[in-house]
């Protein structure tokens, strides 16, 4: 693909001139790809901070899977519409500054972890539910940085495809990873 030669970082402002604002808020989580370091570490954290809100105020389960189930969905989707563009205007595959990705991953791995204690009744404790996110967000990060098969060959899609279906996947193996470590230690 000849437009994805290496260009130098590309500045936040100059993304946002080339995407737009809605674009840009969308594939930067309203421009937290553009922090530093770890970027895709920033993008993670809106679904864990949203999550844990909601879990606050004491919403019913079905408001909290169904809130859980939009984020994922709109992030994925975003995703989906937006990543070639992106990947168009830094003209590099998969870039730092796109964590949409980071958010629908982390809400399939919280949606995974916090939907089934919330069915059976809540939380314990606020402090439980401060560690089920803080391990469900450390699981992710493991997953989506280290990419262990077949994770890792899920990145050959081009575009919004190979920008996000890598973060589901890492989604999903945190989740099931914390769900069966769970089971083990009860």
């Amino acid at each position: 693909m000849r437009w994805l030669k290496p260009r130098s970082a590309i500045s936040a402002g100059a993304l946002l001139r080339s995407l737009g604002m809605t674009r840009w808020c969308a594939v930067t989580a309203c421009g937290l790809g553009h922090m530093r370091p770890a970027s895709g570490t920033w993008g993670s954290l809106p679904p864990v901070v949203f999550a844990i809100i909601l879990a606050w105020f004491g919403v019913a389960h079905s408001v909290w899977l169904a809130a859980m189930l939009g984020v994922a969905f709109v992030a994925t989707v975003m995703c989906l519409l937006w990543g070639d563009a992106v990947e168009r205007a830094i003209r590099k595959k998969d870039p730092s500054q796109v964590v949409i990705d980071e958010v629908a991953g982390q809400a399939v791995a919280l949606l995974l972890v916090w939907s089934p204690a919330l069915a059976a009744g809540g939380m314990q404790s606020l402090q439980q539910g401060f560690i089920t996110a803080g391990s469900a967000f450390l699981l992710f990060r493991a997953f989506d940085i280290l990419k262990p098969p077949p994770i890792r060959g899920l990145q050959k899609f081009h575009g919004g495809a190979g920008i996000v279906i890598d973060d589901l996947a890492a989604g999903l193996a945190a989740g099931l990873t914390q769900l069966l470590l769970s089971a083990l230690f009860a």
